[in-house]
């Protein structure tokens, strides 16, 4: 079931992702309110982004949003969870975070235990009654942009949450940002849709899917 009124998104952040994915809200007409600590970046990229986004302060952002995507680092983001505890309390957090880090060899590593999910460990870290749902984090910067609005077979965002009275808000983000919306789960399944799991792009999968190959390649794996 639709929401009667579009959900109320802000970005914190706007490096590769964060604008990857203001540019695409944006794109499919959804309004878009972006922050950063360097204000006047955010200034500009609305500006060239259109009418649907708007710059704020990150304080304004949280206040004025339903559904907050701090766009950060993994290490970042528990720091913004601690500094804004009680702005972010009651809200729906989407984590789009991989935890790792360069290997020294060319490659990258977990910076967690390999058994860990970025998800798990900040939803033990919520605000009160904030919900926290994983999505977007599931495909590079390259691929969230370049991979948008494929016409006519739109590819696959997966996302994980365990309230599932967002999902939605969260699919009506997905499918503005132009991608197809699929709930895999709880956050206790959210390791599989970050980096080196075997619904993300950079780990079994290796590649944006379709809807279909998405549903096949999740039952698949639990086989």
């Amino acid at each position: 079931m639709k929401n009667s009124s579009p959900t109320k998104v802000a970005i914190i952040g706007l490096g590769n992702i964060g604008i990857a994915l203001a540019t695409n809200l944006t794109k499919g007409n959804h309004n878009v309110i972006l922050a950063s600590r360097e204000f006047e970046k955010a200034k500009k990229i609305a500006t060239t982004l259109g009418a649907t986004a708007t710059a704020k302060t990150i304080t304004e952002a949280i206040n004025e949003a339903d559904v907050i995507i701090p766009s950060i680092g993994f290490n970042l983001i528990k720091e913004f969870l601690k500094n804004y505890n009680d702005a972010l309390s009651g809200k729906i957090i989407i984590d789009v975070s991989n935890p790792i880090a360069p290997d020294g060899n060319g490659g990258f590593k977990k910076i967690i235990d390999e058994n860990e999910s970025a998800a798990k460990i900040l939803s033990a870290l919520l605000p009160a009654n904030a919900k926290l749902v994983k999505a977007f984090g599931t495909l590079g910067a390259g691929s969230l942009k370049n991979d948008a609005f494929k016409d006519p077979l739109k590819m696959t965002l997966f996302y994980a949450s365990d309230n599932t009275n967002s999902n939605s808000q969260i699919e009506e983000l997905i499918s503005s940002a132009g991608f197809e919306p699929l709930h895999i789960g709880g956050i206790d399944q959210s390791i599989r849709i970050e980096v080196f799991g075997d619904l993300h792009q950079f780990g079994a999968l290796g590649k944006t899917i379709s809807l279909e190959e998405a549903k096949v390649a999740v039952t698949k794996s639990q086989l």
